[in-house]
């Protein structure tokens, strides 16, 4: 089975490469790389037989024609997107290009290519979103595939919009859908300028530890590896035109998290005095900061069967050692455009 992966070079994207290589898939790459990808995270199978690799834009429908036409792929793994929410609050439009319209243009290309081949009834559409389509959580309480879509910012209302781009082309079109909302990915290759990794790579800078209001906020935290492993599941196993929601069973507010990473931190690479949680500030929160999400995993383990292998503790430490010992990796990365810089403040 051959995979068509866009945003491959990214986060969540390379994880799926890696894990879609290593089972005997082949995979196609399409990345725009642009500021957040990263060709090294690829690298372990950059030279494998049944891996190939294209530069380009999921907005580039000619590109886009190309490619599909090249390759043939059996299945769309659609990853492709801008994600960093303070990032779509200084430029929300690069989010309604790629998000949006990049996934329209990715839609038609899917579409024409399966009409060409005949609409074989084996082809996936694959769309990877997030819990944050679903706006924010009271204390109690959990998102399910049913929960109406109330997206709070312009990185999640984009996405709530590509969610309903493709539901649009499964129902209107009959194109062979399946859709995912995972919630918050942590894990190795993770682009330095989200929570987990910037709290790593300051504490060990000796820089303040940056806690958004009161570090209340609540999130579920899956393992981008067992991420990866749900998204192939559900690819060979989910049923056409349902969505399933991906989550960690691992719900923690921030504070928690930061101080479970210090104390992991203290262990691997004591500091010569005092605790790494002595760098922790809080600072002004993000506008229209979610206060809590968590996902409902029953549609996940009753129709497939799948539960996360990794718990927040193990996939924490895993992830600290994983920064410690691949310096040369994020040392490269820190210098790209608003990496260590505080982002998301002009509203």
């Amino acid at each position: 089975m051959k995979l068509l992966v866009t945003g491959g070079a990214g986060f969540i994207g390379s994880a799926v490469v890696r894990q879609a290589i290593a089972r005997g898939y082949s995979v196609v790459n399409l990345d725009a790389l642009t500021y957040a990808a990263c060709l090294d995270n690829v690298a372990s199978v950059a030279d494998h037989p049944a891996y190939a690799f294209e530069q380009a834009d999921i907005r580039d429908r000619a590109a886009l024609d190309r490619v599909f036409a090249t390759h043939k792929p059996d299945a769309v793994m659609h990853l492709a997107a801008e994600s960093h929410v303070d990032r779509s609050i200084d430029g929300p439009g690069d989010f309604i290009e790629t998000n949006i319209t990049g996934t329209y243009h990715l839609l038609e290309a899917a579409r024409a290519y399966w009409a060409t081949q005949g609409k074989p009834e084996g082809f996936r559409f694959h769309h990877i979103s997030t819990d944050e389509v679903f706006g924010s959580l009271g204390p109690t309480g959990q998102f399910t595939e049913t929960t109406p879509y109330d997206p709070r910012s312009p990185y999640s209302a984009s996405k709530a919009a590509s969610d309903h781009l493709v539901r649009a082309w499964g129902e209107t079109y009959g194109l062979p859908i399946v859709m995912t909302n995972c919630s918050n990915n942590y894990g190795p290759y993770h682009f330095p300028e989200k929570l987990i990794p910037v709290v790593i790579l300051n504490a060990l800078a000796g820089k303040d530890l940056p806690i958004y209001g009161d570090g209340s906020n609540v999130r579920d935290w899956l393992y981008v590896e067992d991420h990866a492993d749900a998204l192939l599941t559900v690819l060979q196993r989910g049923k056409l035109g349902r969505s399933y929601n991906i989550g960690g069973e691992n719900e923690r507010t921030n504070l928690e998290l930061v101080q479970t990473l210090c104390a992991i931190l203290d262990e691997l690479r004591p500091k010569p005095a005092g605790s790494y949680s002595d760098q922790i500030r809080f600072v002004t929160d993000r506008p229209g900061h979610d206060a809590r999400y968590a996902i409902d995993p029953t549609r996940m383990r009753e129709e497939l069967g799948w539960r996360p292998s990794v718990t927040v503790e193990e996939g924490l430490r895993k992830t600290v050692q994983w920064y410690l010992d691949n310096e040369a990796w994020w040392r490269a990365l820190q210098d790209r455009d608003g990496v260590g810089a505080r982002l998301g403040v002009k509203a």
